[in-house]
């Protein structure tokens, strides 16, 4: 039977390098663990968040610094301590002026105005040294640049503070960020004024670190809820895809080691995806190849019954010839033999063409067949060499593209032929064979009539059985093998067709053989396209 898809274009398929050895269950966790992966980028863009407001503080630390020394340019120097405490009031800096010579001046922590506290890690608790082990975890993971501890100088003078000395080198306000030893960013910065006083500001931006860790934890959880979902989802998919596939496998596996009578293929009647069609697909495949199996064994099995009378006929004349003396006996046995041999040729040859019909129309590419000319050529030449026992035919040939069907003619003929071989040898002598073509629900419908003694409804599905014959009175044993029928409907059947036998519509006496083939429509290759 040519296929449906003898006309459709292969596709070529991008086939992934972890296609071959990985099951469907993890490729499906792996994708979904994708998407998680995609959300987890978060964290690094929380981490880069927390470095943008780090070097936005610092900016805004030398922006106050620098602002500092313009005014400190139009204020007595008397007035410098007040200035710094109110910037420090406002900006919850700690602030201190140095004198020239290095010498610490003021300190608003002394005055009553901000400080900062820095906090033993040893003395936190539990969370929090997992929280500054996920904040060095991340920074390992992104690369980020190492910053500096922060460290209070023994001795509380100008020269001990790089921020002082880096302010003094730049002739500008200079800021820098370190860690405390909680690993809370310390914001420091320095400005060096006019009149050679340094003024030095620091503060410690717990706020960073707790707006960070809070969303780090909201995001956690986030991820968290997003992975045991993905899981759920994960294993649901794999029940419910997965598990079916696994179970037609190893159905199918079975069938392949030949256990095809014990096994059951699920057909997952619940199903209405695609899968549940792959399983009644898989089911319908198997059955058919049960059916196709017991065929064969019927098929063997009635090729050696069939084969055996010939032969035991033909050994019977052969050993005769040896004992026997008359020449008219010799002759007897020897036409006997002759007849034995001229069956067997023909049994081998229905044989080898019954055998071979399934798998000559599987590679068949169909084309447009004209049955109503297929058979008025049939007819015509089976006139010119003289039909017997004077036997007439008659054919209602429809219009020409009519009877239009998809199919090998070749095939086609040999079906025709054998309808007409049929409908010849049962009908009488002066007999009418008639034979009518037409178009209808899209099946074109050839009718074979003849006027012999017709099929017993009893026989009418019999006589389609290989090797079974039913031959008109007279007619001598062995002359056909009873596979004319039975091929014929191999043939049909395998151009998605049926054939069956009726009464005849007038009531009269004979044999109605309806041959039934899908007819051929626009779109169809060598038919045109619309």
């Amino acid at each position: 039977m040519a296929p449906d898809t003898d006309f459709q274009r292969s596709r070529k398929l991008v086939r992934l390098p972890w296609e071959g050895g990985v099951s469907l269950a993890w490729r499906i966790l792996a994708v979904n663990i994708i998407a998680l992966a995609l959300l987890a980028g978060g964290f690094f863009y929380i981490d880069s968040y927390r470095l943008r407001v780090i070097d936005e503080r610092l900016a805004q630390s030398e922006n106050r610094l620098n602002l500092l020394r313009t005014l400190a340019r139009h204020t007595s120097i008397d007035k410098h301590e007040d200035m710094a405490l109110a910037f420090a009031n406002e900006t919850g800096e700690r602030m201190r002026i140095y004198a020239p010579d290095g010498r610490l001046t003021f300190d608003t922590a002394q005055a009553g105005g901000p400080d900062y506290d820095l906090v033993d890690p040893e003395e936190e608790a539990l969370k929090r040294h997992v929280a500054r082990f996920l904040d060095r975890m991340v920074d390992g993971i992104v690369s980020a640049d190492p910053i500096p501890p922060f460290r209070e100088p023994e001795v509380d003078q100008a020269q001990n503070w790089p921020a002082i000395s880096s302010a003094a080198k730049a002739g500008q306000a200079v800021a820098s960020a370190s860690y405390a030893p909680d690993r809370t960013p310390m914001i420091s910065g320095a400005v060096k004024l006019d009149n050679g006083e340094s003024i030095l500001s620091v503060i410690n931006a717990r706020d960073i670190t707790r707006t960070v860790r809070a969303e780090r934890l909201r995001l956690g959880l986030v991820l968290a809820s997003a992975i045991m979902a993905s899981i759920a989802l994960s294993l649901f998919l794999a029940r419910t895809i997965v598990t079916p596939l696994q179970r037609l496998a190893r159905a199918a596996a079975r069938v392949r080691l030949g256990r095809a009578r014990q096994v059951t293929v699920p057909r997952l009647p619940s199903r209405r995806d695609e899968i549940g069609a792959l399983a009644r697909s898989i089911s319908d495949m198997t059955q058919a190849l049960r059916h196709r199996i017991d065929a064969t064994d019927s098929f063997a099995a009635d090729v050696s019954h069939e084969l055996k009378n010939p032969i035991a006929s033909l050994r019977s004349a052969l050993d005769g010839l040896e004992s026997v003396a008359k020449p008219e006996l010799k002759k007897q046995l020897l036409d006997i033999a002759k007849d034995d041999v001229r069956r067997l040729d023909r049994l081998v040859t229905d044989i080898a063409e019954a055998s071979r019909i399934d798998a000559q129309l599987s590679r068949t590419r169909f084309e447009p067949v004209d049955l109503g000319q297929l058979i008025e050529n049939m007819i015509v030449a089976r006139e010119a060499r003289g039909i017997p026992n004077n036997v007439r035919m008659a054919f209602a040939r429809p219009r020409r593209d009519v009877a239009v069907v998809m199919g090998e003619e070749s095939r086609l003929a040999l079906v025709i032929d054998n309808l007409l071989d049929n409908a010849v040898s049962f009908s009488p002598k002066g007999g009418l064979v008639q034979v009518t073509a037409t178009v209808a629900d899209s099946e074109v419908l050839v009718s074979v009539e003849d006027e012999g003694p017709g099929v017993p409804p009893s026989e009418r599905e019999t006589v389609f059985r290989r090797f079974h014959s039913v031959r008109p009175e007279g007619e001598g044993f062995g002359k056909h093998s009873g596979l004319g029928l039975a091929i014929a409907r191999s043939i049909v059947e395998g151009h998605q067709g049926k054939i069956m036998i009726a009464d005849r519509e007038d009531d009269a006496s004979g044999a109605r053989f309806d041959l039934y083939l899908p007819l051929a429509h626009l779109g169809d290759p060598g038919i045109g396209s619309e």
